[in-house]
């Protein structure tokens, strides 16, 4: 039976089988924790219920050992799941070698070193549900909405954006690239059958190893015939309504587990604030506010806040660790002091990177200079005054794609739109209407430096059959570091590719 069901089958004698994630030991007893994939279960073995030999082999077991326990399910609402097992029988598949990663804090490149392992805890297991959680719903989304699913090529002869930050290999003897994208075959298929979406990896050869960068990551990009932009965000908007319901249904007991606050995330189901580009800049720059709340105000506040919170927290350390000094204190108080001092000690780091992030901000925000794109300073001071994920659209054509249209009431803007998730977390969607005239489209391709040769079977949409339409693209892992409140992306992915990383 699997751990997940064992609630049905309360007061009934079954099996399980899986790994030992914990162990602990007291006079004729040994409670293991399992995982077998659905959940984990205490089972408790007992020495005057199994008999000596069972019992025997329970205290033999090591951390990852594989077995098959049986006994009575029993319910019980203070252990994890719900349930407890009772044990009768242990059959033992492997006992463990010395397993690498403890109970001790790891160090975030020993952890990646490991990831074939680290993927068994359970904070991964939780993040790693969470992400099947929206995969499935991105899906049930467009299947149910109409959308037909279609696949384009991961080997690519040219480029959406240009060929600077591509992985480039041998493709027979011609240079290929690594997809950055299938948007541009993805407009090739709407204009076949109307509403389509991708979903499949896209490769960026970026030299950077900031918290939001991947080399290989996971996109959905659907691409609407006869759809403007406006009718896009409404698209977006109600692909993430989906996807955050979902998983607030879903994955209660996930969220629970990596302490994830699902209040902005229950926020979020409301409608997303729009905003043009100019309105966005007015209030970045503090020029404008949102609910009486000014940017820059706002941020030397919480600075001032956050100041009083760290010199709060290290008196509280040094009070504590002055108390477990005292001689005469109790095993049981010592040990609550120290995961107290540990707890501590990582808001402590959380407080030190905020005093280093929050003047930066300012500084962005106060010398932002109108016409440049957003970084992920701006981003960060224009979402935390949202509770929800904002929509920015009609972006300075300059510093969008080729591909995106020109406003007709300004032709000075792109019809482009970013989706930026509060919290800090920036971007995780980018789309918008795409370019129907010929002439412009040839235009951008040459100012943008690009083989005109390359995109002849692209400009031959535009001279058959030509309507207006509009898509986006999702980047599945920042969604998935956003929903889980992830402090980087590398944890949204079973096996993360980036700079420096390319193992296991």
């Amino acid at each position: 039976m699997y751990i997940k069901d064992l609630a049905a089958a309360a007061e009934q004698s079954t099996t399980i089988k899986g790994w030992v994630t914990n162990k602990r030991e007291s006079k004729g007893i040994v409670f293991l924790v399992m995982r077998d994939g659905t959940g984990f279960c205490q089972c408790v073995v007992a020495l005057d219920n199994c008999g000596e030999q069972v019992f025997e082999q329970a205290r033999s077991l090591s951390m990852e050992s594989s077995v098959a326990l049986t006994g009575k399910v029993v319910l019980d609402e203070k252990q994890i799941g719900g349930v407890e097992l009772q044990v009768s029988n242990v059959e033992v598949f492997q006992v463990a070698e010395e397993y690498p990663i403890s109970k001790k804090e790891h160090g975030v490149d020993f952890l990646m070193d490991h990831r074939h392992l680290w993927l068994r805890s359970s904070r991964q297991w939780a993040i790693m549900r969470i992400r099947n959680t929206i995969i499935y719903s991105i899906h049930k989304f467009f299947q149910e909405q109409g959308f037909l699913q279609m696949d384009a090529p991961i080997f690519t002869g040219n480029a959406c954006e240009g060929t600077s930050n591509l992985f480039e290999t041998d493709f027979y003897g011609d240079p290929a690239y690594l997809s950055q994208s299938g948007q541009l075959y993805g407009e090739a298929m709407a204009m076949a059958f109307g509403r389509i979406y991708t979903f499949g990896p896209t490769f960026r050869a970026e030299k950077s190893k900031t918290r939001r960068h991947l080399s290989e990551f996971w996109m959905i990009e659907p691409e609407m015939a006869f759809y403007d932009i406006f009718q896009n965000m409404d698209v977006i908007e109600g692909m993430l309504h989906t996807v955050i319901r979902e998983v607030l249904n879903t994955n209660k007991a996930e969220l629970d587990l990596i302490g994830r606050d699902t209040a902005i995330l229950e926020s979020s189901l409301k409608p997303f604030p729009r905003m043009t580009y100019d309105e966005a800049v007015r209030i970045i720059r503090g020029e404008q506010d949102v609910n009486g709340v000014n940017s820059i105000t706002s941020l030397r506040q919480a600075w001032k806040e956050t100041q009083e919170r760290h010199d709060a927290v290290l008196k509280d350390i040094e009070e504590r660790e002055a108390k477990i000094a005292t001689p005469g204190m109790k095993k049981g108080e010592i040990g609550f002091h120290q995961n107290k001092i540990q707890e501590l000690r990582n808001e402590l780091r959380d407080l030190e990177e905020d005093l280093r992030n929050i003047p930066q901000w300012i500084e962005s925000a106060e010398n932002f200079r109108y016409g440049n794109d957003f970084g992920g300073s701006d981003e960060t001071v224009l979402t935390r005054l949202f509770d929800v994920p904002v929509m920015v659209y009609d972006w300075p054509h300059e510093v969008k794609a080729f591909y995106l249209k020109r406003s007709a009431q300004d032709p000075s803007k792109a019809r482009g739109v970013d989706v930026l998730a509060p919290e800090g977390y920036g971007e995780i969607v980018g789309g918008g209407e795409r370019e129907t005239d010929l002439h412009l489209l040839q235009e951008k391709i040459v100012e943008h430096q690009l083989p005109m040769e390359a995109f002849e079977w692209y400009l031959d949409l535009r001279r058959f059959g030509s309507v207006p339409h509009s898509g986006f693209g999702l980047g599945l892992e920042r969604l998935v570091t956003w929903v889980c409140k992830l402090k980087h992306v590398r944890e949204s992915i079973p096996f993360g590719r980036m700079y420096g990383r390319l193992l296991p």
